[in-house]
């Protein structure tokens, strides 16, 4: 092979060649990490979450999520009703719920928590909720496992954990067959206690001659019978007294 000879302008080149490409590597930054996680992404992703996602839409409670999710450590696990479960409900059901109800209600499939599958088989129920306290007895949420199977019990109805939707170690989506329906909006309330009757009213008894006893144990026909008597007698005494002093 025959030799090759570099001029010295060429090899110049060369070199400043290289250190261009050099500082053109170092200066582009590493691929960086995903996107902040959104909710809403992954549901629609997913797919069929429609009402889902409009719940978290209207109740602004997706917001909260993604913020919590990528402001904090805290972990958070999704309980995510399909929409054909949505469509089970009876009819009108999500109109007749208030702001408020309607928080609730999305809140009630949110536990503030990280939960693998495998840790359910773990957990201590009734499980706490973002809608409020299990324990009190308002959103109790318990949950049985059997073999890989997870049931959902609210006191209103039961759902089955279906499928895994996401989980990366801080959020976990999970579906499920049923809509959760909180105790305290769905819940029939137990019936009131009826009332004790009222006790009878004392009859007040009338007055009168003949149910008030008579001084000295006399009837009051006695009574009249004594009167009646004195006067025959003051009237004989009158006369007799006439007679004498008129001599008759």
């Amino acid at each position: 092979m025959d030799n090759i000879h570099f001029s010295l302008p060429l090899l110049t080149t060369l070199l400043l060649l290289l250190l261009r490409s050099s500082t053109t590597l170092a200066q582009t930054p590493a691929p960086g990490p995903s996107g902040p996680t959104n909710i809403t992404k992954i549901l629609e992703k997913a797919g069929q979450f429609t009402t889902l996602i409009r719940l978290f839409q209207i109740t602004q409670v997706g917001d909260q999520i993604n913020t919590q999710l990528n402001n904090s450590n805290q972990g958070l696990t999704l309980f995510a009703p399909t929409d054909n479960a949505f469509s089970s409900l009876q009819a009108g059901t999500l109109n007749s719920l208030s702001d408020q109800q309607k928080v609730s209600l999305v809140q009630f499939h949110i536990l503030p928590t990280f939960l693998s599958m495998s840790q359910f088989q773990t957990v201590s129920n009734p499980l706490r909720t973002q809608a409020g306290d299990s324990a009190a007895g308002e959103y109790p949420l318990n949950v049985t496992t059997a073999s890989n199977q997870v049931n959902i019990s609210t006191g209103v109805d039961d759902a089955t954990v279906a499928n895994t939707i996401y989980t990366d170690g801080q959020l976990a989506v999970y579906q499920v067959d049923k809509v959760l329906l909180p105790l305290k909006i769905f819940g029939t309330p137990s019936p009131a206690a009826a009332p004790a009757p009222a006790a009878p009213k004392a009859t007040k008894k009338k007055s009168g001659a003949d149910d008030s006893p008579v001084a000295g144990g006399d009837s009051p026909a006695d009574s009249s019978g004594g009167v009646g008597r004195g006067m025959h007698e003051g009237v004989g005494i009158i006369a007799v007294m006439l007679a004498i002093t008129f001599n008759l």
